[in-house]
């Protein structure tokens, strides 16, 4: 049986259970799933069961699994709960979690969430709130281990043990001077293989990646993925320790990205809720605007074909060619422009290896373009004897378009990134809509030249 069986299988159980109120059993069995199942068990409940279960849950669960469901069911959760519930919530959440909820909620929520939080939680959420957003800064957490370079080994498991409780991570430490400057770094595995009269100054590295608070989230993802990281730290300017990212933060960053660059290639305003939570005019409106820009520019498309209508009106069998150097030309475009957007996504490729990376896609053009036309040029000569002349036509039109296409998606990714904006918009849609431009020109340029008819 497929683990996707067995969890729809578990899930049937879990909500026939909630639905015959047999809370008791339900309990025991939702004890034996991690918190995530869970929260997606919760997603499927109506409003009331939601809070049901929810109250009936132990204390380090509930906090878990609360931080694991949508905002939506955030927001019901909290309008139900007394504000001694609420308080000892946001006292037990991770201070990232509580952030991305703060941010989500109705001002209205927002203040009795912050009303019920202690003075120095409400100061850290606060805090986080007043970074840019998508920066380290408001993802990070602070809930960390920080520890002093004049501790001993034997001093560090005693402050491990007595404070850490609340870290998100205790694998990796975080070494600072009495100003909170950043000193240093030093794993549980380092402190484990040195005796416990070792300083920590002695054994920490010094050479310690990290991020800025105002850098971009996508970088400080990029970073933790480059080095295999479990957790970075994040600095203020004056390189004073304010908190860490840790792994599951840059997974959620991650995906939210791809979703975006995703979207973005489907020519589409990015949208922050799940497809399904989405409205019909939601999703209407995000899809609109790149499709009016992308259907008035088409008309640039009709334009060509209205400046050179003497020439298929003179050779009518022109005009039966048009949509395979149209797909052809879009889909080498598509080609190149993915490989671009997913080099430079990754890291691979840079703005300064522009002329490189054109050089070798003129190269794979030209093969490409060599290979797609013999092919087209036999079965053309099979199909069309006799006409000679406009399947060379043909054949030449397409090696140019294939070259053209390759190039044309090659360079206007890069363009953007260049100009600072998103790679990811200059996808599909917008190179396929500049491709056909430029093979309808160059097919019927060409012909008017070989086949010696006037445009």
């Amino acid at each position: 049986m497929s683990m996707e069986v067995r969890e729809k299988m578990d899930m049937e159980r879990l909500v026939q259970l909630a639905e015959e109120k047999q809370y008791r059993q339900l309990k025991e069995a939702l004890l034996e799933f991690p918190a995530v199942d869970v929260a997606a068990f919760m997603e499927e409940l109506d409003s009331e069961r939601t809070v049901i279960v929810f109250r009936m849950l132990p204390k380090d669960l509930a906090m878990d699994v609360f931080a694991e469901l949508p905002v939506e069911n955030q927001q019901h959760i909290i309008n139900s709960i007394t504000d001694q519930e609420l308080s000892e919530i946001m006292e037990e959440l991770y201070v990232d979690d509580a952030v991305d909820m703060v941010e989500e909620l109705p001002a209205a929520v927002v203040r009795r969430v912050l009303k019920s939080t202690t003075p120095d939680t409400r100061k850290l959420i606060n805090q986080f709130l007043n970074y840019p957003e998508n920066s380290a800064g408001s993802i990070m957490t602070a809930e960390y281990v920080g520890l002093k370079k004049t501790m001993t080994v034997e001093e560090c498991f005693a402050y491990i043990r007595k404070h850490a409780v609340d870290s998100e991570t205790i694998y990796t430490c975080y070494v600072m001077d009495e100003g909170r400057h950043l000193d240093g770094v030093v794993t549980v595995k380092d402190l484990l293989m040195n005796p416990y009269e070792t300083k920590v100054g002695d054994i920490m590295d010094t050479h310690v990646i990290k991020a800025y608070t105002t850098e971009d989230q996508e970088q400080v993802a990029d970073t933790m993925n480059k080095y295999d990281l479990l957790s970075l730290p994040v600095v203020d300017s004056e390189d004073r320790l304010v908190g860490i990212v840790t792994v599951d933060d840059v997974m959620d960053v991650m995906e939210e990205e791809a979703t975006e660059d995703f979207e973005k290639m489907a020519a589409m305003l990015p949208s922050e809720k799940p497809y399904l939570k989405t409205g019909v005019f939601q999703l209407a409106k995000n899809r609109i605007p790149w499709l009016l820009i992308l259907m008035l520019s088409s008309t640039i498309t009709g334009g060509i074909l209205l400046k050179y209508e003497n020439a298929f009106a003179a050779v009518p069998l022109l005009v039966s060619f048009v949509p395979m150097l149209m797909d052809t030309g879009g889909n080498c475009g598509s080609q190149s422009s993915t490989m671009i957007i997913r080099g430079m996504a990754v890291g691979e490729i840079a703005v300064t290896d522009i002329l490189r990376v054109v050089w070798k896609e003129v190269r794979v053009g030209v093969l490409v373009g060599v290979v797609l036309s013999l092919v087209n040029f036999i079965r053309l000569m099979l199909q069309y004897p006799g006409n000679t002349m406009i399947c060379l036509t043909v054949v030449l039109s397409l090696f140019c378009t294939v070259v053209a296409a390759k190039t044309i998606g090659c360079v206007l990714p890069i363009a953007a990134k260049t100009l600072k904006m998103d790679p990811a918009i200059m996808a599909s849609p917008l190179i396929t809509t500049i491709v056909d431009a430029v093979s309808l020109m160059v097919y019927f340029d060409l012909a008017c030249r070989l086949l010696d008819m006037a445009a």
